[in-house]
C-alpha cells in the first residue's frame, strides 16, 4: 500500500474541512487537529483559497498529512500540489482526473457506490477509493455488500459519518478511514472553539482504536 494511504489509514479518520477565511482559521485548526491525533486533513475546494489554506496548514504542522477534496478540475489538482497538498479527493470517479493524478504521482481518492465505479478504479489500479455519500448511498451494507466481488479495495466513506456510527464503520475491515466534518463544523471554526475540535479528534480516535481492537479478536 502507498505510504500516504498506510498513514491515513492508521489514523482513521480524515477531518474534511471548508474554510471561508483561512488566513484567520487555517493554522489553529491544523494545530488542535494534531493535537487530537488527527493530524490529517482533507481541505475542499467548496472554498476559495482552498490552496492557501492547504499551504498554511502544512507551513504550521509540517508533519501533518494535507489533501485537497472536491476536487473537480485537472486545475485543483495543479493548485493542491503547488500549495503541498499530498493526496486528491473528488466526489466522484472522473477518469481523466485519476489518470492526471496518477501521472503526476499523487494518490487519488475518487468518489466510488457502484459496481461500475468499482471496475474503473480497479483499471486503474487503485488502492484506496472514497465510497459518497455513505449514508445517503446504502451505508456500510453496501459497502460490505461491494467488498465480496471488489476485495482488493479498502474503503473512506465520507458523508452522514458522525461519533454516533464511527465505531460501525471503523470496525469492518475493508474501511480504510472514515471521512467526516462533525469536528470541523463550519460553527466551531466561525468561534475559534479549537479545544472542542480537539477533544473530539481524541474521542474520534479512542472510538476508531477501540473498533479496531474489537475486529482483530
Amino acid at each position: 500500500m502507498h505510504r500516504i494511504n498506510e498513514q491515513i489509514a492508521a489514523i482513521g479518520i480524515v477531518p474534511v474541512i471548508k474554510l471561508t477565511n483561512p488566513e484567520r482559521d487555517a493554522v489553529p485548526l491544523a494545530k488542535a487537529l494534531c493535537a487530537g491525533g488527527v493530524a490529517v486533513a482533507e481541505v475542499t475546494f467548496r472554498a476559495a483559497g482552498a490552496e492557501r489554506a492547504i499551504r498554511l496548514m502544512k507551513e504550521a504542522c509540517p508533519d501533518m498529512l494535507v489533501g485537497a477534496g472536491t476536487v473537480t478540475t485537472t486545475g485543483h489538482i495543479d493548485k493542491a500540489l503547488a500549495a503541498g497538498g499530498q493526496f486528491i479527493v473528488t466526489p466522484g470517479f472522473d477518469p481523466e482526473l485519476v489518470a492526471y493524478a496518477k501521472e503526476k504521482g499523487v494518490p487519488i481518492y475518487p468518489g466510488c457506490t457502484t459496481p461500475t465505479d468499482y471496475h474503473a478504479a480497479l483499471k486503474f489500479g487503485l488502492e484506496v477509493i472514497k465510497f459518497f455519500p455513505a449514508e445517503q448511498s446504502g451505508g456500510l451494507a453496501k459497502i460490505k455488500a461491494m467488498s465480496a466481488p471488489f476485495p482488493q479495495f479498502k474503503v473512506m466513506p465520507t458523508g452522514g459519518i458522525s461519533l454516533g456510527n464511527l465505531e460501525a464503520y471503523s470496525a469492518c475491515p475493508c474501511i480504510c478511514a472514515c471521512g467526516g466534518s462533525y469536528m470541523v463544523t463550519a460553527e466551531l471554526i466561525e468561534n475559534g472553539r479549537w479545544e472542542e475540535i480537539t477533544q473530539l479528534c481524541r474521542r474520534s480516535r479512542e472510538i476508531v482504536e477501540g473498533a479496531r481492537k474489537g475486529m482483530a479478536v
